[in-house]
């Protein structure tokens, strides 16, 4: 259980595919000026990677080694498609303000970089507690920055004022350099946390002169 663990908390916080990977990052930086967005574009993902992973390392024995790459291209894209007709039927607005970045999932370089390096090596259930993990961290990344950006660029959180009307949204942060600020914020952060929380090595032994060898004279 230990070994799961440590496989579900590599993407939370060791390797979160966006603060220490920073892979992935175009639709990031894209779909956050909104929290519900960066929600939805989080679990959208996580879906198409849990799946994918699945069902890959299901029949990893049984794909060919030279078509590996195109096969893992058709699974991800079926599991986008499918999250992508789910979004247009239930989530509309949801779907129309995240547009081609749904589509784009398939070539996100998390689910590539996840099936080709561990879903095509593992059991199942290795790769389901590290899709989970690789899914939600990129969705509290994601939806973190949305927070601010949103909080900040319109003084509002999931479209609801949170901020008093008399405060002066500031633009910066609903344009994408705003993403890129925020972003760099979060990654300054996540070092100086990880800086403080490391622990120091043992500190050399002393060297006593009682405890030297003594010298033979010549």
């Amino acid at each position: 259980m230990k070994r799961l663990l440590k496989i579900f908390t590599n993407g939370l916080i060791r390797e979160n595919p966006l603060l220490m990977l920073m892979i992935g990052l175009c639709s990031s930086l894209a779909v956050t000026s909104e929290v519900a967005n960066g929600i939805g574009m989080g679990l959208s993902m996580t879906f198409v990677l849990l799946m994918s992973e699945i069902m890959i390392s299901l029949f990893r024995k049984m794909i060919p080694e030279s078509i590996r790459i195109p096969v893992f291209i058709i699974i991800i894209a079926a599991f986008t498609t499918v999250i992508d007709y789910v979004l247009q039927a239930w989530f509309p607005d949801l779907s129309k303000a995240m547009g081609v970045f749904i589509p784009l999932i398939v070539v996100n370089c998390i689910i590539m970089g996840r099936v080709e390096g561990f879903a095509s090596k593992k059991p199942v259930v290795d790769v389901t507690f590290d899709a989970l993990g690789m899914g939600l961290g990129y969705t509290w990344v994601l939806t973190g920055i949305a927070l601010i950006r949103e909080l900040l660029g319109n003084g509002t959180i999931w479209g609801r004022q949170v901020l008093p009307e008399s405060y002066e949204p500031i633009l910066f942060f609903v344009l994408p350099p705003g993403g890129f600020f925020v972003f760099a914020l979060l990654i300054a952060l996540n070092l100086f946390i990880k800086s403080r929380l490391k622990e120091p090595g043992p500190d050399p032994e002393p060297h006593c002169a009682a405890n030297a060898p003594e010298e033979k004279n010549a």
